[in-house]
């Protein structure tokens, strides 16, 4: 096993990202965490169990398809999709949400709460919730609920209660505040069920771990229909679950090529981008330190991104070693550039991506027409894009 693939170590470091950096009140309940984590991953029936729930409730494996018709008018690489858009709840975040709530039912925790941007880990935490029957709590940003209204009302069908968070920026940032400070009230009962590779040790693991699904189903996939390994590996990043979850079992290949793809909003600007390694610098927020926009005074500058779940101020610290390590490139894709491939793989494919998504798919259509034919590009499809069709039918004028 390499540096990379060992990662972190037993204080929740990748390098010098990651740790705990939490308030007291929460440290006992992470250690708990870790302890369970740990001793359910060794625990062969638990194992059965969240295979079983992913095969069988969330309609794993998912496809690996390729866009012929894309690949085709682009002229270049041939373009393989793994497609997340199938799982049941419409996105990858469902992965991650049944290995958490196995947990909590292990440490007998019968309340969850958890944070969304898009909505999307929102809906299916509510989802994993009702599936076991506990009480569940979605804090979201104000903005936020209103552009996901769809994916709002999803969750309080499934029975959830869905907190606007009217703080700040009223985006993702503020609704994990909301979410820290509801779990420092209520540890005893509650399991915060955190949707992406951020945050205290071992969540950035952890997540990782279930969501690495992704990445392992892809390279049994491609070798089965290609005989080789893919030379280019394309996903977006907003903390950066489903691109660490498709990369990190290629690490050790090092043939295969790996770009993340950040929110470059409108340009390159203070407070109009969420492309933290463009403009970032070392920080710590929200329980670990990693690469975050900020100004000379530490204080968190305003991001903006037409995508809900990119729109984060911070990013996993997984991804900030592989990028100090030079094994992951990063780069981003503008709004225009996004809502241009929204449009592009929806009229060339027939599947309409979530914004989230459509920034990986700018990246592909800069990236595969520089490739020869012979050469195999696979890109995750995060994310299907119903939650956002009514947001971009207004932004393009349709």
């Amino acid at each position: 096993m390499s540096a990379l693939t060992s990662a972190p170590d037993r204080e929740g470091h990748f390098g010098p990202y990651g740790g705990r950096f939490v308030p007291e009140t929460l440290v006992h309940p992470l250690q708990e965490l870790e302890t369970e984590y740990d001793r359910a991953r060794q625990d062969p029936r638990f194992q059965e169990e969240f295979h079983y729930y992913l095969r069988e409730f969330c309609g794993r494996p998912t496809s690996l398809y390729y866009a012929e018709r894309l690949t085709r008018e682009l002229g270049g690489a041939r373009i393989y999709l793994k497609r997340e858009d199938l799982l049941h709840t419409g996105a990858h975040k469902i992965n991650n949400a049944i290995g958490q709530i196995l947990l909590a039912r292990r440490m007998g925790k019968n309340r969850i709460i958890a944070e969304t941007g898009a909505g999307q880990h929102g809906v299916a935490t509510a989802t994993v919730s009702a599936m076991f029957g506990l009480q569940c709590v979605v804090y979201m940003g104000a903005v936020d609920c209103e552009r996901q209204a769809l994916n709002v009302y999803r969750m309080k069908m499934l029975g959830a209660e869905v907190v606007p968070v009217t703080a700040g920026q009223k985006t993702l940032k503020e609704a994990i505040n909301e979410a820290m400070r509801d779990w420092v009230t209520n540890v005893r009962s509650t399991h915060y069920i955190l949707g992406t590779v951020y945050g205290a040790h071992p969540y950035p693991m952890m997540v990782r771990n279930f969501q690495r699904v992704i990445g392992d189903e892809a390279r049994s996939q491609i070798l089965e229909k290609t005989g080789r390994l893919p030379d280019l590996l394309i996903a977006c990043v907003g903390g950066g679950s489903n691109a660490i979850g498709l990369f990190y079992p290629f690490l050790e290949d090092t043939s295969v090529r790996m770009i993340g793809v950040e929110a470059g909003g409108e340009g390159i600007q203070p407070n109009k981008h969420a492309a933290r390694f463009q403009g970032g610098s070392l920080g710590v927020l929200q329980g670990t330190r990693s690469f975050l926009l900020q100004d000379d005074q530490g204080q968190i500058q305003l991001t903006h991104s037409v995508s809900a779940g990119l729109d984060y101020a911070a990013v996993g610290p997984e991804h900030a070693w592989l990028r100090d390590q030079g094994r992951v490139d990063y780069t981003y894709a503008t709004d225009d550039q996004a809502l241009a491939a929204f449009q592009r793989l929806a009229r060339s494919e027939g599947i309409i991506p979530a914004l989230e998504s459509a920034h990986a798919a700018a990246e592909v259509i800069q990236q595969a027409p520089r490739m020869r034919p012979d050469q195999v590009i696979i890109m995750n499809l995060s994310g299907r894009g119903d939650k956002d069709v009514a947001q971009t039918a207004r932004l393009l004028k349709l």
